[in-house]
């Protein structure tokens, strides 16, 4: 009997759809899965598949040709290493653990490590697009040494969304270096979502516009600068009924949005190594408060504000909207991507910001048009410190900053909560400004903890005795 060209283990939902992509794309597969009875529903529900059944991870290892690439499936954290551990007394040297998961990149680190000085070969791998990305094509960022990804290249292109004919994938860096890429993908992804929420609230509120007509506007950005999968579906949910009710589904939905971590550690390893990205921020900012849903209704009863109702010209407010929102979105990439730049000084990645947002451009939740021209800017300079300075891009937000300005201000006056609106403006004036206060905090500090500071009229470090 032949054996599989790679295994799989961990069949929810993403395994599954990746087993079949591999299938459908030429490959045999060996899958397992902890719960022996899902892998057998899961083979029987796909007769006549390249698919080799493995009870136990010994039958697994045992299906896989040589050098071994197996691919762990399961929920990021100790179960990713306890799968290890069971792996590692039945395989080989030069065998090829790939972890598929949302892992936190600092563990990736850490086993890529321990398991090359075992001889092992490892790659952490980021994979976006959800069930469908996973089945149809996603957007695949790994990382390891190339000797490794070279053993898993082809099936990586294979199964890969492509964009423009080209695969939606390319080795990141060495080591953490694929799922750090996740998992800011995955903060921008927040970033973007928050916009887009934010969008829709006030244009709910402030205009009091149908669910409907919300769809055929956000359709109809869907055409131009935003177009987008972000977008498409937006869409696309306003549109949709429940069967049961007949009303649209997105009002019968609780206003509290979860977070399964990847967001959160954005934020957290930003603050790490001192890189500013408030968008991000306030989208994670703004899920939480989401969640306190059970202190905001009593306080909605109690503590008052304007009334949200907007008076002026409705056109030019959805028009407003628009350009906010594309302006705002440029920040928030703008944050994302110098994170990235930092990230790959901090740790060595050595990361190619062009092709990453290339592979951005097909598979991925945040897939867009507007990932083109990010590509073609870091193409023309790879050095670029910030995506506002691209010449392109740096015209788009001077032309905006008034559209989104005036939607800041808007939701001010109207009491529309603006997190992420208001935190991309104040990136944009906080970024351009030459001068900002700064030297006083300096001062304070040096004040009350001796801190020291530098002058713009001398060169070292100095203190002052204040008092």
């Amino acid at each position: 009997m032949s054996k599989a060209n790679i295994g799989l283990t961990g069949l929810a939902v993403m395994g599954q759809n990746l087993v079949l992509n591999m299938e459908r794309n030429g490959y045999t597969v060996a899958v397992h899965n902890r719960t022996t009875q899902k892998m057998r529903d899961f083979v029987a529900a796909h007769p006549g598949k390249r698919l080799v059944a493995c009870e136990s991870l010994a039958d697994f290892v045992a299906a896989l040709e040589r050098p071994r690439k197996l691919m762990i499936m399961v929920q990021a954290g100790p179960s990713v290493d306890n799968v290890i551990a069971q792996l590692l007394p039945l395989l080989e040297p030069g065998d090829l653990i790939i972890d598929g998961g949302n892992s936190y990149f600092l563990d990736t680190e850490r086993r890529a490590k321990e398991l090359a000085a075992k001889g092992f070969r490892f790659i952490g791998t980021g994979v976006s697009g959800g069930e469908e990305g996973a089945l149809k094509g996603p957007s695949i960022m790994p990382g390891g040494e190339p000797e490794a990804y070279d053993l898993v290249k082809d099936i990586f292109v294979a199964i890969s969304a492509k964009a423009e004919g080209e695969p939606c994938v390319t080795l990141i860096g060495p080591r953490g270096a694929g799922h750090y890429v996740k998992t800011a993908h995955n903060g921008i992804e927040y970033g973007d979502m928050a916009l887009i929420a934010e969008t829709y609230d006030i244009m709910h509120r402030a205009l009091g516009i149908s669910n409907d007509e919300l769809g055929d506007i956000f359709a109809e950005w869907n055409q131009g600068e935003l177009l987008s999968y972000l977008i498409e579906i937006t869409a696309a949910i306003f549109k949709k009924r429940d069967p049961e009710t007949g009303k649209h589904l997105v009002d019968l939905i609780v206003d509290e949005a979860g977070q399964k971590g990847t967001g959160k550690w954005t934020s957290q390893n930003a603050l790490d190594i001192g890189v500013p990205i408030p968008t991000i921020n306030a989208a994670l900012e703004a899920r939480l408060l989401s969640a306190n849903r059970v202190e905001r209704i009593p306080a909605s009863r109690v503590l008052t504000g304007p009334t949200s109702r907007y008076t002026g010209d409705k056109q030019k407010l959805i028009s407003a909207l628009r350009d906010a929102l594309y302006m705002a979105k440029i920040c928030s990439y703008a944050q994302g991507m110098a994170l990235l730049r930092a990230a790959g000084k901090e740790y060595g990645y050595q990361m190619d910001y062009g092709k990453i947002a290339a592979i951005w451009r097909g598979g991925c939740i945040i897939r867009a048009q507007f990932l083109n021209r990010i590509t073609d800017a870091f193409r023309r300079n790879p050095d670029l410190p910030n995506l506002m300075l691209d010449e392109g891009f740096k015209e788009d937000v001077l032309k905006r900053q008034d559209a989104l300005r005036f939607i800041v201000r808007t939701a001010t006056d109207l009491g529309i909560p603006a997190l992420a609106f208001m935190s991309a403006l104040g990136y944009f004036d906080a970024y351009r400004t030459d001068r900002l206060p700064a030297n006083l905090t300096q001062a304070q500090r040096d004040y009350f903890g001796a801190h020291t500071y530098r002058r713009l009229d001398k060169e070292g470090w100095f203190h002052t005795e204040w008092i």
